[in-house]
């Protein structure tokens, strides 16, 4: 069933130089960064969250818990430090399922612009996206004070991105609190070969919080999200 747009934060989790890498080494890190995602994501509700598989990297869209979109970003990075160099970039904007038959993905803006953020980023960190911090602003204010101005960038389509990262010293004292139980977890799963497959239900549950998020934003009018939609491109 095809919904409209709503808004939703993106953590998007890319595998430093992919591309350059041999197949037999993109076959383990993705596999390796499937297990992280399955241990960092598997508190979130099915209804909340959906996994995107990516050319070189894995999506996670979270939708309406932008605090949570921050504590994964953080969790993959300490789960994944042995091995798994991963650059991270957070968003928050206009998701919508694709709508096309057979296809359970997801497209928009929100996306697209955490894939360029995730480009900035270097290996071993995160960035985030200037809209990502105000929807922190307004659930987490003491969250997003901390941090960092990261600078402004332009992507390859000439769009200007002003950026943002954690502050160090909080974010290693949660690394520090996440780091055993992820690496114990990324062996188990990944010896296991498990993969990130959202089920059936938990994609009809999320497609039906898209839709109704959607109905709330058209019904109140939210200038916010007609701006987003000036933009999308699907």
């Amino acid at each position: 069933m095809s919904t409209g747009p709503s808004l939703a934060s993106v953590v998007f989790l890319k595998i430093s130089e992919f591309a350059r890498r041999r197949v037999s080494e993109q076959a383990r890190l993705r596999a390796q960064l499937e297990a992280v995602v399955a241990v960092t994501s598997a508190d979130l509700a099915p209804e909340s969250r959906v996994v995107l598989e990516a050319s070189d990297g894995i999506a996670i869209v979270i939708l309406a818990n932008p605090h949570a979109a921050l504590a994964i970003a953080e969790r993959v990075l300490a789960a994944g430090q042995a091995g798994l160099p991963l650059s991270i970039g957070v968003n928050h904007g206009a998701v919508r399922p694709t709508g096309e038959a057979g296809d359970e993905g997801l497209i928009g803006d929100g996306v697209a612009t955490a894939a360029s953020v995730a480009d900035f980023a270097p290996a071993g960190a995160v960035l985030l996206s200037r809209s990502y911090r105000d929807a922190l602003a307004e659930v987490a204010p003491d969250l997003a004070a901390g941090l960092r101005a990261a600078g402004i960038h332009t992507d390859a389509g000439l769009r200007t991105h002003e950026l943002f990262s954690p502050d160090k010293d909080a974010a290693l004292r949660r690394r520090r609190r996440f780091l055993v139980l992820g690496a114990a977890a990324v062996a188990g799963f990944a010896g296991a070969g498990a993969a990130i497959r959202l089920s059936v239900r938990g994609r009809k549950d999320f497609s039906a919080s898209l839709a109704a998020r959607a109905r709330a934003s058209a019904n109140g009018g939210t200038r916010y999200l007609r701006g987003l939609l000036d933009r999308l491109q699907f």
